[in-house]
């Protein structure tokens, strides 16, 4: 089996996901996929489908709780769908391009607006799906258009910015996961080099100062609720700073994010997350949402 898996591209088999996912989880799964272009991810599909298998696309890990275990199926990573095309103030970026690389590509070029993704280590696909933003600032902002493979019939559409729903952290891809994200064309302003790099490096110091990066973690784990932030709710109402739930860890640095503090599996992440989520029910009547995506094996 292995060895057709790797007509479509970089193939591996019986893999661990420690290293493919920022919480460090030890999951695994049978097969770990890196097709090769859109002809070889289409025929994949074909393939696992005819086949029985079931795949996972995982981006580059960075916002998701993976499933305890063994995966008894292909994860699909489009890594080599990272391509960047700069046309004036437009371009065309693949899905793999991890979000800080795009962004210093373009300051670079002249181009600027991406500023905020340079903290954020996730794909441009993942970022698009779930409307990834920092500083009051998010991808749906820049996005003209979307390029999408409908998993149904394996047919590339291009979906305007107007006909995809979107609000805070949330995109109708989301809801409709035969919508595989291939790339987005992205709309950017002209502007001074220097200026965004200078409010890079000021950013970067601040979340050194303020985040827990020492620990592997996958960002802030709740939404903000309206006029309120899901830090300040942990870490004064219901004072959840340094809680721990087996190797799950809230962060005495920061209540927003929960650390891999000692070999963490994922149930000990979401039992945390549900512990935290009713104690701030209870105190305060607030659901808090979480923004991170649980995936579940089964």
């Amino acid at each position: 089996m292995i060895d057709k898996l790797k007509e479509f591209g970089d193939a591996l088999d019986y893999v661990s996901l420690k290293d493919y996912n920022t919480y460090k989880i030890d999951a695994s799964a049978r097969y770990l996929i890196e097709p090769d272009n859109v002809d070889s991810l289409k025929n994949l599909l074909s393939f696992l489908k005819d086949n029985n298998i079931k795949y996972i696309i995982l981006g580059n890990g960075s916002n998701v709780i993976l499933d305890d275990g063994f995966f008894d199926g292909a994860i699909i990573k489009l890594s080599h769908f990272d391509e960047l095309t700069i046309d004036g103030d437009t371009i065309y970026a693949g899905a793999g391009i991890i979000l800080p690389k795009l962004s210093r590509k373009l300051i670079n070029n002249g181009l600027v607006g991406l500023e905020w993704a340079c903290g954020i280590p996730g794909t441009l696909g993942g970022s698009i799906v779930g409307n990834a933003g920092a500083y009051k600032a998010e991808i749906f902002d820049h996005i003209i258009k979307v390029k999408v493979l409908d998993t149904n019939n394996n047919e590339i559409k291009e979906l305007n910015k107007e006909e995809i729903k979107h609000s805070y952290r949330y995109s109708s891809f989301k809801d409709n996961k035969n919508l595989l994200v291939l790339g987005a064309y992205l709309q950017l302003s002209k502007g001074n080099k220097e200026e965004s790099l200078d409010l890079i490096n000021r950013r970067m110091k601040k979340r050194m100062e303020t985040q827990p990066l020492d620990y592997p973690s996958a960002g802030s784990v709740f939404r903000n609720p309206e006029n309120d932030f899901a830090g300040r709710i942990i870490e004064e109402d219901i004072k959840f700073k340094g809680k721990q739930v087996g190797g799950a860890k809230v962060s005495d640095k920061h209540a927003n994010f929960i650390i891999n503090y000692d070999n963490a599996t994922g149930s000990d992440i979401r039992n945390l997350i549900s512990l935290i989520k009713e104690e701030v029910k209870e105190k305060d009547n607030i659901d808090l949402i979480v923004e991170q995506e649980i995936i579940d094996w089964k």
